[in-house]
């Protein structure tokens, strides 16, 4: 069984996250994202626009999963977190996790209304590599 320190420090050095969330009709959507921008125990921080599809789908449905995965030469080793997402517009929280560049997305900087922070709690999850795979809870991780 992988360690909890293992897992944050491979999600640390992944560029992407995949980030599932469930629609109205009760299908898995999936959409990659950039990696959470602060991990705390098992809450992973991300950023997005408050108008989007994603942010709507867990307002309506918080089951959530996120997906990290890196494809070396001769190793593929990819890590899968199933919990739930919130989505948060507490202006402390915003300002902690807003980075300089994101006026980019948010014209009207870390107050714009389309800014807001989704907050995913990790329960379990699953960890493939070297042609093996293992389920584990977060909880019981050391």
């Amino acid at each position: 069984m992988k360690s909890r320190e293992h897992i944050i420090e491979f999600i640390r050095k992944q560029k992407t996250a995949f980030v599932g969330s469930v629609d109205e009709d009760g299908f898995p959507n999936i959409k990659a994202m950039f990696v959470p921008r602060k991990i705390d125990g098992n809450s992973f921080y991300f950023s997005t626009n408050t108008s989007s599809m994603r942010t709507q789908q867990y307002m309506e449905e918080p089951k959530a999963s996120i997906y990290f995965y890196n494809r070396g030469r001769f190793k593929y080793e990819g890590i899968m977190l199933t919990g739930f997402m919130e989505v948060l517009q507490d202006d402390d929280i915003k300002r902690e996790i807003w980075q300089p560049g994101d006026t980019i997305y948010y014209k009207q900087g870390v107050t714009d209304p389309d800014y807001c922070v989704l907050k995913f709690t990790a329960v379990k999850g699953r960890h493939y590599c070297d042609l093996k795979t293992e389920s584990f809870r977060m909880e019981k991780l050391e």
